[in-house]
């Protein structure tokens, strides 16, 4: 049996009874007690979910209706609320705190009978692109174990790549999905603004980020978007998509579309194979009939400023309500005064938390909200206008997802600086609301790279077309565990 079929191979061979879907999600649970102890994608586990097989497996034999998922085991980011378990956000803050509720994307999947075989590890509150600053240990990338596996949703991307569970749903502030998942070798998708609905995602920076698929394969991060995207009354930055199928004419191709090599992604600070590759990915473009043009964005130079300036200050708001009041964990209350009580009780937020917290109670200050968060937001608005003038020419943008291979674990934790600088690719896509994907490839010198691509605003779905134009080109390795 292949753990490391696509999600819409596992359907067929269910359908085909090649295998029961207690079989599949046994080896699936023998695979995470194998490698997980070393990887560490997941944080908590569904004890029950060798039952919940069998109950599907018993409606299977008895030809009653099952959802089109079949069973499949997926994960969950640990900060999409699954009802009646765990939701840390890797945080110390919320290690006892237990979901009321299921977000809407996990209700969407429940309803086509997925089974959630656990919930992966993130940097505390996604605030991160390593996975290092999870409060509970740091997740290793399987393809070298001594690398990070890219983050925030390293977790998702691990267990997608190391065979413990078909998909993942992670989140994408400014690339927490898309970064790990070029690190770890799997599609990572960031779908247009509002396309998902964040309904029972914990709130980091409420007007970028999104939830979005990690998957082995283009077609199965349709397939899922298929499920989980629409409208939803409980959000109302959802977008109505008129029940788009995604995974249909997904083999469309690119002859004769546009593609914008954005300059300022592929020049200084990208490491030679980088370049190398995603020059590699335009030729293949090219010769499936696309046509290739240089572009200049002038406000990306600003945008890793404009961003971590914008979703700082809505960290800040957010973060607000963990006081130990209303959320928390045990601290006696004795002793302390209002402010000196909060202040004590928040010391269970780790170092990047801490960071962008104080940032963000500084930038929108007064006397400060002029010279940081307002021109934060004109540079938001200039390259929304920018990007949007390049796509009146252009049908996509191609860059690489992360200007550098994936890096040794410790590297870079002690210098935030150069951490910030390696969302220069990712970044631009959540501050204008675009959909953006990393697809798988090459390995160089046994470590993965991605190439991402952009679409204007409700062009997911030929987004995903070029996305499959260009997986087809590329024949990989599967991961050395």
């Amino acid at each position: 049996m292949n753990l490391g079929i696509s999600a819409l191979r596992y359907v067929e061979e269910v359908k085909n009874g090649s295998f029961t879907i207690e079989e599949f999600i046994s080896k699936t649970v023998e695979q995470i007690k194998k490698h997980d102890g070393k990887l560490h994608a997941y944080l908590s586990f569904d004890d029950h979910v060798i039952e919940q097989a069998r109950n599907l497996d018993r409606k299977i034999a008895n030809k009653e209706k099952i959802g089109s998922c079949f069973g499949m085991p997926i994960s969950i980011k640990d900060n999409i609320c699954v009802k009646g378990g765990k939701t840390t956000c890797a945080s110390k803050m919320l290690e006892n705190f237990v979901a009321p509720y299921d977000a809407t994307v996990v209700l969407k999947l429940k309803s086509e009978d997925v089974i959630i075989i656990g919930k992966t590890n993130l940097d505390e509150f996604a605030m991160g692109i390593s996975t290092e600053f999870s409060a509970y240990g740091t997740s290793h990338n399987p393809w070298n174990t001594d690398y990070v596996p890219g983050g925030s949703s390293g977790g998702s991307a691990v267990s997608v790549s190391a065979f413990e569970c078909i998909a993942s749903l992670g989140s994408d502030t400014g690339g927490s999905v898309r970064n790990p998942a070029s690190f770890c070798s799997v599609v990572g998708f960031k779908p247009t603004y509002g396309l998902i609905s964040r309904y029972g995602l914990i709130s980091y920076a409420n007007s970028i980020e999104q939830i979005g698929p990690l998957t082995r394969t283009v077609e199965d991060t349709a397939f899922f978007l298929n499920i989980i995207s629409g409208f939803d009354p409980n959000d109302d930055t959802t977008i109505d998509n008129k029940n788009e199928d995604y995974l249909s004419n997904i083999d469309a191709g690119v002859e004769g579309k546009k593609i914008g090599i954005i300059k300022e992604m592929v020049g200084q600070g990208t490491d030679k194979e980088v370049v190398s590759a995603t020059n590699n990915a335009i030729k293949k473009f090219e010769e499936l009939g696309a046509k290739i043009e240089e572009i200049s964005l002038d406000m990306i130079d600003y945008s890793v400023a404009s961003y971590y300036t914008i979703t700082s200050t809505e960290a800040g708001s957010n973060l607000a309500r963990y006081d130990n009041l209303r959320y928390g964990y045990d601290f006696p209350l004795e002793g302390y005064e209002f402010n000196s009580y909060i202040s004590k009780a928040r010391k269970n937020f780790g170092p990047e938390v801490t960071r962008r917290m104080i940032l963000g109670g500084f930038v929108p200050s007064a006397g400060y909200a002029g010279k940081y968060f307002l021109k934060a937001l004109k540079v938001k608005k200039k390259l929304t206008d920018e990007i949007n003038e390049a796509f009146k020419k252009i049908d996509f943008l191609i860059a690489p997802t992360v200007p550098v291979l994936p890096f040794k674990i410790g590297e870079k934790i002690d210098d935030p600086v150069a951490l910030f600088l390696l969302d220069f690719n990712t970044v631009i896509a959540n501050l204008t609301g675009k959909p953006a994907i990393s697809v798988p490839f090459e390995i160089s010198n046994g470590l993965p790279i991605g190439i991402q691509l952009i679409a204007n605003s409700m062009q997911d779905k030929p987004l995903l077309q070029a996305a499959y134009a260009l997986q087809n080109t590329v024949k990989l390795p599967e991961v050395p565990i």
